[in-house]
């Protein structure tokens, strides 16, 4: 049975970012840095359990963590957050799982946005990361592509483009590759990807052509398009009445006392978990996770090994 707890992780800036944990697992589990979706302007933690519960039951810990929302904070402020949010990660994630567990990026709809923008700052900051894990992700400002046509979206009363609108604040910062994923001209040497979108998913084409330029890029790359009908990326946001409400409490190093919150409540199983794995394509899609975290071990494998005889 999968548990989730609540902390509150202090930044190397001093800021306090609230953070929910699934999974407690031994050994050199993955941790994931799960960012969720709300097109910028919305989401929670506590209404994006499906992408975590999916995380833990591919073997990995996931880390859902709070980031500022749009329009409050514009570009790049929830970037900036997050990166040190990563950077704590690398320092802490022994509390969940082992000192040696590869840390992750992942994140549905807006949330793809910014683990794919964290996988380019990583790069270009030189911390370590080992891979990106996009579901749906929104890359593609202009909301162009054939998919978002064809899903009769447009500029007008569309919460993406609303969302894209918030984020960015003007259309000069359209132009920034960390914005912009999608639009980057350089992309080698960032962290291998997994990249899942559906065929009736209307970011399925930006997902499509991020996938194509990071393999042209040299990028380890695998996309998997799953058979309709999904209704990705909408799928991923909890209903309030399945929402997973097993927990723990802990007060770890990594714990604020004042600041974990747990709640009364204790019911069975599964919430989240249940309506996760419940769907169609569920098992595919923990079937891909659990084939990329063990391509990114063996990868990482043999250059150890090369790394040795050169």
């Amino acid at each position: 049975m999968t548990m989730w707890t609540d902390h509150s992780i202090e930044t190397a800036r001093g800021a306090h970012v609230g953070v929910r944990v699934y999974g407690k697992r031994t050994g050199n589990a993955p941790v994931v840095l799960h960012l969720h979706g709300g097109a910028f302007t919305g989401g929670s933690v506590a209404a994006s359990e499906t992408v975590p519960a999916l995380l833990t039951e591919a073997g990995a810990v996931a880390v859902s963590a709070a980031y500022p929302l749009a329009p409050a904070h514009r570009f790049p402020d929830a970037l900036e957050t997050m990166f040190d949010v990563l950077g704590a990660l690398q320092r802490c994630c022994g509390e969940w799982a082992s000192r040696r567990s590869r840390i992750f990026v992942a994140g549905e709809e807006a949330g793809g946005n910014l683990a794919a923008a964290l996988a380019l700052m990583a790069r270009d900051r030189r911390a370590p990361l080992a891979g990106q894990i996009l579901f749906s992700p929104m890359l593609d400002p202009v909301m162009g592509t054939c998919s978002v046509r064809g899903a009769a979206v447009g500029a007008v009363g569309c919460p993406w483009a609303d969302g894209w609108h918030a984020y960015l604040g003007s259309p000069d910062k359209a132009a920034h590759p960390y914005a912009a994923p999608l639009d980057a001209t350089r992309l080698a040497g960032v962290a291998p990807a997994l990249i899942l979108s559906a065929q009736d998913d209307p970011l399925r084409d930006e997902s499509e052509a991020y996938a194509r330029h990071l393999g042209k890029a040299g990028v380890p790359v695998r996309h998997h398009v799953l058979p309709a009908p999904t209704n990705w990326p909408f799928a991923f946001e909890t209903p309030m009445e399945s929402r997973q409400t097993c927990h723990s409490r802990d007060s770890g190093p990594m714990s604020d006392p004042v600041r974990d919150t747990a709640r009364e409540e204790d019911t069975h199983v599964t919430g989240a978990i249940a309506a996760a794995t419940g769907a169609l394509w569920a098992g595919t899609v923990v079937d891909q996770l659990k084939t990329f975290f063990a391509s990114v071990a063996a990868a990482r494998r043999v250059a150890a090994a090369q790394a040795v005889l050169a």
